[in-house]
């Protein structure tokens, strides 16, 4: 079988890819149905995108990579493509886009595109060989317990990283790209659940509060943390896990809010409440419970001194703590490294050094914040790669 490209993968990047790249297509996946992380993906809601997507909310080795395609497809012109299919939409916190239905019509959405493209969208087929060719590439595929050989000029990885694995995730894309003599930076789970040993926090499993955590480079996310049978999670724990490093620390600041002077307030007029019951009516009260053993808090509020009741606010705005781990890649939302951007050209998507390849989503090493932010670096990749394969 000949065709023009082959794009290894059917999510969000694949698909993408898939429906703008032009002539002859095929997409190829191990999976039973595409874009199964689009589907899972925002609560089945699918948050798609970021309004307030730029590259400072990226990660990578080259931090100035991710700008070209970023520019090249931006969130406006993806909004503009779900408005052209009816699909409805709304913004939660901190610009995150969501479908109001269901992320389903994000799938049928890009697979209704490759249709409409004349691409051929296969799944349940197993990569079993890529090999290199003086005409391009060679792919031997084994679908429905045949073996098919496919010749194509341009090969796209978009396979992804190692996240989910329980949904198929593998690192096929690294294999592939070490193949071909691409580098591949070091790559481990983010956005990630946090550890603890001895179930520090199983008491408080199920307690949710509004934080500023901080890593110990400086970087801070103001946004909810939740207690865990197994440690920390919460958007900004998700968030600190990709700045954080084994063995580091992580510092959470329960009243982002100033506490001080209110508790200075009240002590004129409620000064017989406990202090641990003053506590709990500015954090969860079983918070407020476990605090008060963890910080060894008693006596009435009344009995506290300025200099007592500001080293309480210092401790409550600095409560250090050190992760043993992750929940690693069974639950990483993503996959922080990945392909070498060296061997990238950011324009293109397209490999330096081997004409025909590119390397798309999430396999490239640029991983995004919490909130949409992945979903539109596979837009803007896949058609960096997209326009690039139809100009050619």
């Amino acid at each position: 079988m000949q065709v023009d490209t082959l794009i290894l993968g059917a999510g969000a990047a694949g698909m993408m890819c898939a429906a703008h790249a032009g002539g002859r297509v095929l997409v190829v996946d191990h999976a039973k149905a595409p874009g199964e992380k689009i589907r899972i993906s925002g609560g089945g809601r699918c948050n798609f995108t970021n309004m307030h997507c730029a590259p400072h909310a990226f990660l990578s080795a080259n931090p100035h990579f991710c700008k070209s395609a970023l520019a090249g497809y931006t969130q406006w012109d993806f909004i503009d493509l779900i408005d052209q299919h009816g699909i409805a939409w709304h913004e939660k916190t901190l610009g995150q886009l969501f479908c109001d239905d269901s992320a389903r019509q994000i799938v049928e959405m890009l697979t209704g595109l490759i249709r409409k493209a004349g691409a051929e969208l296969w799944l349940k087929t197993e990569i079993a060989q890529v090999a290199q060719t003086p005409e391009g590439f060679t792919a031997r595929l084994i679908r429905d317990g045949d073996t098919v050989t496919v010749k194509a000029r341009n090969l796209v990885l978009a396979t992804g990283g190692k996240s989910i694995p329980k949904m198929g995730a593998t690192g096929l894309a690294y294999d592939l790209a070490r193949q071909f003599g691409l580098p591949v930076t070091e790559t481990r789970p983010a956005l990630v659940p946090f550890t603890f040993p001895d179930g520090r926090f199983a008491a408080l499993a199920g307690v949710s509060q509004p934080v500023r955590t901080t890593t110990q480079d400086g970087t801070s996310f103001d946004e909810a943390l939740l207690f865990t049978h197994r440690g920390l999670s919460g958007p900004a724990i998700l968030q600190s896990s990709s700045y954080w490093r084994e063995g580091e620390e992580i510092t959470v600041n329960l009243t982002p809010t100033p506490l001080l002077e209110t508790l200075r307030t009240q002590r004129q007029s409620g000064g017989r409440h406990a202090l641990k019951t003053e506590l709990a009516r500015h954090l969860p009260a079983r918070l407020a419970e476990y605090l008060a053993t963890e910080l060894s808090l008693s006596g009435n509020l009344a009995d506290q001194s300025d200099k007592a009741l500001a080293a309480l606010c210092t401790q409550l705005e600095n409560w250090s703590l050190r992760p043993s781990g992750t929940e690693g890649y069974r639950t990483a939302e993503v996959t922080l490294g990945g392909i070498d951007t060296s061997a990238l050209s950011s324009k293109t998507m397209a490999a330096k050094t081997l004409p025909g390849l590119y390397v798309i989503g999430e396999a490239v090493d640029v991983t995004g914040w919490l909130g949409g932010y992945n979903f539109q670096w596979a837009w803007s990749s896949a058609m960096a790669a997209a326009k690039s394969i139809r100009a050619g």
